[in-house]
């Protein structure tokens, strides 16, 4: 970054940094600074009547607002837990005849948004707020660039930071501000704690698999290809981590499970990043009813341990986690939500619904495809109380057992909440020769147009070959329940570092090339000559100056017999 790109602000900041090394404060020092309490601590303590505890304590954080009054002053320092208000005495923090560490350090050079320690002891105000008193202060980290200010008035928030892409882009900024973020971002954490828990009381292992694979197996959808150059062979980034989970169980484990992240060169909305999180476990001896029991539980101890309450708030909407959920088959739910049997239809059958239910369909989609987008348009929607989906075609669940009583279905389940679906789960499929029929039909699929069917990896069934026990396995997107959990209606609002488009970088054009852009502004289209003559410019810087503005796309041109159009870009 050059000076002339620099804000006064900026400026004036890196000015301070400069006299405080000249004054001999190191504003990045290297040593630890030891800590004693954070704020939420000191405030709890306090109101505790522990009063003796906090005599001489030791706290770190950010300075967020400042008021001077000659050789007293206020301080808010924020950290992890909270902000607590922070007093300063000129002559306390510098004892003998020189003040320049209160005089210059502490008033004229420092920012909103450095970071101090301060050690003291803490009071009580008059006005009531609970308060540190500073003996003496360490300069931990100077700030170069000034926070956005967030003022409140009667807990209201005015001026704050609310722009969402500055947010995403600069989550550090949004977390430093925000504090409601950082609450709020905290709740994923809890929610995978408490899943991890429960899995480790019943004795199931946390395990990893690979990211880049040979083979993109366990889901249908598209992959991220990359290169290894040392092998010099394709690899892809995993969509799924399920056919290596149960590779464990043909090894022995009897659980496993993983909190993984998979990666889908797909679309990106509101509830869909190409990067997200899943967790996939896998018991041994276990059907898919009991993984319906098992999760019903997971979910109903997750709500309870973040809200008290199985009941949690979804935007306008009411969802009770108390079990047991709703079950129906996914046959009985086209039924009951449009009036149409469809068990026992062929493909063409199905076409046929599809238009009489005016269901977008195309060529590439085979007999699960077509079911899947009918429940999807007609039954999917409905379902906002937490309802389990059952018994899907074969046709939709290619690495499914086929269903005990009727072959033509699977025993799988999806979990439905507020309308959208929250996990999927199987009896697995082990048999190794009807598990590489239905591969082989999800080829057929891939050779008929449909990019994202199932490839086969002959490894894995390999593996069944030697024998996988029964075994049951679920699916369930984190980033998803997070949402759900916490109210949220964007995925970018419960990720760290959703991903984003580029960030759009200021051109710097010609004085040519400034010339024309004016000139086209005022006259679009116009004739070549007239345009030139205008210009002033010759030939050659003419055409250079158009050429660099269709680089930087701030022009698209058209030669034709009549002269030159030129279109500005929006």
């Amino acid at each position: 970054m050059s000076i002339r790109e620099l804000s006064e602000q900026e400026l004036i900041r890196r000015n301070s940094l400069n006299k405080l090394r000249e004054i001999g404060v190191e504003p990045y020092p290297a040593a630890e600074y030891k800590t004693t309490h954070h704020t939420e601590q000191i405030k709890q303590q306090f109101e505790a009547g522990e009063e003796e505890t906090l005599k001489d304590i030791s706290l770190a954080g950010r300075i967020m607002s400042r008021r001077i009054m000659g050789k007293a002053s206020f301080v808010e320092l924020q950290d992890e837990t909270g902000r607590i208000q922070v007093y300063f005495n000129r002559d306390e923090i510098c004892p003998g005849d020189d003040k320049t560490l209160y005089n210059e350090v502490f008033k004229k050079l420092l920012d909103i948004g450095d970071i101090i320690g301060v050690n003291g002891f803490v009071f009580r105000t008059q006005m009531g707020e609970i308060t540190i008193h500073v003996k003496e202060f360490t300069v931990l980290s100077k700030s170069l660039r000034p926070l956005p200010i967030v003022k409140e008035k009667d807990g209201k928030a005015y001026d704050a930071f609310t722009d969402a892409e500055m947010r995403y882009r600069q989550r550090y900024v949004d977390l430093i501000v925000n504090p409601k973020v950082r609450e709020q971002l905290k709740k994923r954490t809890v929610i995978m704690n408490t899943m991890r828990q429960m899995f480790n009381e019943n004795g199931y292992l946390e395990v990893e698999t690979p990211i880049l694979q040979p083979i993109p197996g366990g889901a249908a959808a598209r992959p991220f290809i990359t290169h290894h150059n040392a092998l010099d062979i394709p690899l892809y980034m995993r969509i799924a981590n399920e056919l290596y989970l149960k590779r464990l169980i043909v090894g022995g484990y009897e659980g496993v499970y993983e909190f993984a992240k998979d990666f889908r060169n797909e679309g990106m909305d509101r509830t869909h990043n190409p990067e997200f999180t899943v967790m996939e476990i896998y018991v041994a001896y276990k059907d898919y009813n009991w993984m319906m029991n098992f999760t019903e539980e997971m979910i109903e101890r997750i709500a309870l341990t973040l809200h008290g309450t199985t009941k949690v708030q979804v935007g306008d909407k009411e969802i009770d986690f108390k079990r047991p959920f709703k079950r129906i088959s996914m046959l009985d739910s086209i039924k009951e939500h449009t009036g149409i049997d469809i068990n026992g239809m062929n493909e063409a059958a199905l076409r046929e619904v599809c238009k009489k239910l005016d269901v977008e369909a195309n060529e590439t989609m085979g007999k699960g495809k077509l079911i899947d987008e009918i429940f999807g348009e007609k039954c999917e929607a409905s379902y906002i109380q937490p309802t389990f989906i059952t018994d899907y075609p074969k046709e939709m669940s290619p690495l499914c057992k086929k269903h005990r009583e009727n072959p033509e279905l699977t025993e799988r389940f999806e979990l439905m909440v507020n309308g959208k679906e929250l996990c999927n789960a199987y009896s697995e499929l082990n048999d190794p020769i009807d598990q590489l029929e239905r591969l082989q039909d999800q080829l057929k699929l891939s050779e008929k147009g449909d990019d994202e069917a199932m490839f086969i990896d002959m490894d894995f069934v390999r593996a069944l070959e030697y024998g996988m026990p029964p075994t049951s396995g679920m699916g369930i997107g984190i980033d998803r329940l997070v949402m759900l959990m916490t109210n949220q209606v964007s995925i970018q609002d419960v990720l760290f570092f959703p991903q984003m488009k580029p960030e759009k970088k200021a051109v710097e054009l010609t004085d040519e090339e400034k010339l024309v852009l004016e000139l086209l502004k005022k006259k679009s289209p116009v004739l070549l000559d007239e345009l030139k003559e205008q210009s002033g410019l010759s030939n050659k810087k003419w055409d250079k100056a158009i050429k660099g503005l269709t680089k930087h796309k701030l022009a698209s041109v058209n030669n034709t017999a009549e002269g030159l159009f030129v279109e500005l870009a929006a």
